[in-house]
C-alpha cells in the first residue's frame, strides 16, 4: 500500500502543485492510515479495506486524545487518497464514502489591538542591520496579511516599491497581487538600502529576507525572531505567525472594508473562510461595550 500513497504525494506535487506543507501533512496522515490499516487490521489488499476500517482507524485517533479538527483532516486525507485510487482504477470501490466529518468548533483567531500592533512595529532598532531587516519585515506582514511562509519565499523581484504592490504565491502556486502601505513600503526600502547589502555578504541570491549567515530566512527564523519582539513589546498575548495576518484582516473589516476585497488579498479561495474575521469583530465590539459603556 505503501506504493499507492507514493503515487497520491506524486499527483499532489505535480498535478495539484500543493505546497510542500500540505504535501507533508497528507503524507503524514496516509503513513498513519496505512501502517493501521496493515499492522491492526492486517490487511494488505487496498481492495480489501471497508468502511469500518476507517472507522475503526479513527476512533483510534479519538481514543489517543486527538483533536476534532485532526480527526476530521485525517477523514479529508482518506477520502482524497481512495477518490484517487477509484479515480486511477488502482482499486474497485471507494470505502470513505459517506464517512461524515465531525463538526469542529471554529474558534475566533486571536487578533492583536491597535496599539499592540503599533508596540510590536515599533520594537526593532532601525539603528543596527538585524533591526531594520525585522521592522521591514513586520510592517509588510501587518501591511498585506500575508502567510509567513510566503514572506520567507519572497524574492527580490517580487516586491516592486515604485509601483505600490507586492506579488505573492500562495497556497496551489496562486499568484496574487497585494498593495503596499507608506509605512511598509518605507521600511522595505530602508532594508533594501541599508539592510540587505550588510547581510548578503556579498552573495548574489534572490531571496528578499535573509539570515546572519546571507542565505534566506527560514520559517522557524522568523518565529524566534517574532517571539524575541513581543516579549520586548511587553505583549503577552499568545503570539502565533498568524498574528498579524489575522490582525491586518481583522482592522481592515474594523475599519469598513469589503469582504471580498480582504479575501483576495489574504488568498482565500472560500469566503466563508475570511467570513472568521467579522465575527471577530463583532466580539471585539461587544468587549469594547462592556468595558465603557456606563450601563453595560
Amino acid at each position: 500500500m505503501t506504493d499507492h500513497v507514493q503515487d497520491f504525494i506524486h499527483y499532489l506535487i505535480v498535478e495539484r502543485g500543493l505546497s510542500k506543507n500540505t504535501v507533508d501533512s497528507y503524507r503524514r496522515d496516509l503513513e498513519q492510515y496505512v501502517l493501521f490499516i496493515e499492522k491492526v487490521e492486517n490487511i494488505s489488499d487496498i481492495n480489501q479495506i471497508q468502511r469500518a476500517n476507517i472507522i475503526g482507524y479513527l476512533l483510534q485517533l479519538k481514543e489517543n486524545g486527538k483533536a476534532t479538527t485532526t480527526i476530521a483532516r485525517n477523514i479529508a486525507s482518506i477520502r482524497s487518497f481512495h477518490q484517487f485510487l477509484l479515480r486511477e482504477k488502482a482499486s474497485e470501490s471507494d470505502p470513505s464514502v459517506h464517512i461524515e466529518t465531525p463538526k469542529a468548533e471554529r474558534k475566533l483567531p486571536k487578533v492583536l489591538a491597535m496599539n499592540e500592533v503599533e508596540a510590536l512595529l515599533d520594537t526593532s532598532d532601525t539603528h543596527e542591520t538585524f533591526g531594520i531587516r525585522d521592522k521591514a519585515m513586520l510592517e509588510l506582514l501587518y501591511a498585506t496579511g500575508i502567510r509567513v511562509t510566503e514572506l520567507v519565499s519572497l524574492d527580490l523581484a517580487d516586491v516592486h516599491l515604485s509601483m505600490g504592490f507586492l506579488r505573492c504565491l500562495g497556497k496551489g502556486n496562486k499568484e496574487r497581487i497585494i498593495p503596499l502601505g507608506k509605512m511598509a513600503t518605507g521600511a522595505i526600502q530602508a532594508y533594501l538600502d541599508k539592510g540587505r547589502p550588510a547581510l548578503s555578504k556579498g552573495k548574489s541570491g534572490n531571496a528578499l529576507f535573509l539570515n546572519h549567515h546571507g542565505n534566506r530566512l527560514s520559517r522557524q527564523g522568523f518565529w524566534k525572531i517574532l517571539k524575541q519582539l513581543a516579549k520586548k513589546a511587553n505583549i503577552e498575548k499568545e503570539l502565533t505567525p498568524h498574528t498579524l495576518r489575522h490582525s491586518f484582516a481583522t482592522h481592515l473589516l474594523e475599519n469598513g472594508a469589503d469582504l471580498r476585497a480582504v479575501q483576495e488579498m489574504l488568498g482565500h479561495a472560500d469566503i466563508s473562510t475570511t467570513q472568521i474575521y467579522t465575527h471577530v469583530s463583532k466580539t471585539r465590539l461587544k468587549d469594547v461595550y462592556a468595558a465603557y459603556h456606563p450601563r453595560a
